[in-house]
């Protein structure tokens, strides 16, 4: 995976979004986080958006402790994203690729099931036009 996919979370997570008369919320369960300091980077990315330095949508936990992690993105407008969340232990707003491999956290719908750079159709999920959505990210960590 391109480096630039994780950077993109941290871009999320400082753009301001307008409210949608049809908006939901996007409610986002981070499981396997580990206490490594740093920032905890959350992004919603449209098609377009996708595995560049943007985002419609973000969140950022400081210093996250380990366990289950949740961040509720309001008033997302309807239509199809991906989500990436980053643990950004250095702070650089960069993923580190050790050997071509994620050298930080991270995490992806359907992350799990990935072998390669993932497509959008791959991770992408659908906030409708009247309702929320509730997604379930497990995070990856590279071993010590």
């Amino acid at each position: 995976m391109k480096a630039s996919l994780f950077a993109l979370a941290a871009a999320a997570a400082l753009t301001v979004s307008a409210g949608s008369a049809l908006a939901g919320d996007v409610t986002v369960t981070l499981t396997g986080v580990q206490a490594r300091g740093g920032d905890l980077l959350v992004g919603l990315q449209t098609q377009g958006q996708f595995l560049r330095h943007a985002g419609s949508y973000g969140e950022i936990l400081a210093n996250p402790t380990a366990g289950t992690r949740t961040v509720v993105l309001h008033n997302v407008a309807p239509g199809d994203y991906s989500i990436t969340a980053l643990h950004d232990a250095d702070g650089d707003r960069t993923m580190k690729l050790v050997n071509g491999r994620p050298g930080e956290g991270w995490g992806m719908l359907h992350g799990e099931t990935l072998r390669a750079a993932p497509t959008f159709d791959q991770v992408k999920f659908t906030v409708p036009a009247s309702g929320n959505v509730a997604l379930t990210v497990a995070m990856d960590y590279p071993a010590n």
